[in-house]
């Protein structure tokens, strides 16, 4: 396990990252995106219209601590075929966590926290993401940090809302008739978004091939 990251010196280290003016709402999807498909432009495109969003952020990460990285291809493939999957102008495809002494979620959260003081990020996941999240490096911590939204995902509904994650803040949880305000709600504050549900996975289109 990598030792965990100081928070002060986050925000000071010379990374690339895009840019970003002050009282934007941000969306942060992060992933493998491996390989990238439909299911996360449906994702993003919700996001913009469901949450009231500026942008969304693809944070293509290196790779994920904690999934197997045998069939995970070359960062750059990566994000080569995001930008062909990617058509709205307001979704931007970034790698910038390459740069960061760390691949967990947790530190990247305090880095964009650090760096960008004005501005007013949301973490974008879908339903199974919630199901596992408390195997996250401190996940509660993200939770604190910042406002969460939760697609809705084929089969995972049930599963999802009865999560540890789930559980723990569901004190939280606000309805989705307020989810255009959730960019300015203070951590820990989230959405469960029900959609138009899409079946893609990563997975799945990596067993096609």
């Amino acid at each position: 396990m990598k030792p965990k990251i100081p928070s002060q010196s986050f925000g000071s280290i010379n990374v690339r990252a895009p840019l970003a003016t002050e009282g934007a709402r941000i969306g942060l999807l992060g992933g493998s995106f491996n390989p990238p498909h439909a299911g996360h432009n449906l994702i993003s495109e919700m996001a913009l219209k469901q949450l009231n969003l500026d942008q969304v952020w693809w944070l293509v990460s290196p790779g994920n601590p904690i999934k197997s990285h045998d069939n995970l291809l070359d960062l750059s493939n990566r994000i080569e075929q995001a930008g062909d999957v990617a058509h709205n102008k307001h979704i931007k495809i970034t790698a910038f966590e390459a740069a960061l002494p760390t691949n967990y979620t947790a530190q990247t959260v305090k880095f964009l926290k650090r760096r960008y003081g004005g501005v007013r990020f949301v973490w974008l996941m879908g339903a199974d993401n919630l199901v596992g999240f408390h195997h996250w490096q401190q996940w509660q911590d993200i939770f604190m940090t910042l406002p969460i939204a939760v697609f809705d995902r084929p089969d995972y509904h049930l599963t999802a809302m009865a999560s540890p994650a789930a559980h723990k803040f569901s004190a939280y949880k606000i309805p989705q008739t307020e989810a255009k305000t959730l960019a300015y709600k203070r951590a820990p504050a989230w959405v469960y978004l029900t959609h138009k549900l899409s079946s893609l996975s990563s997975t799945q289109l990596r067993k096609q091939k």
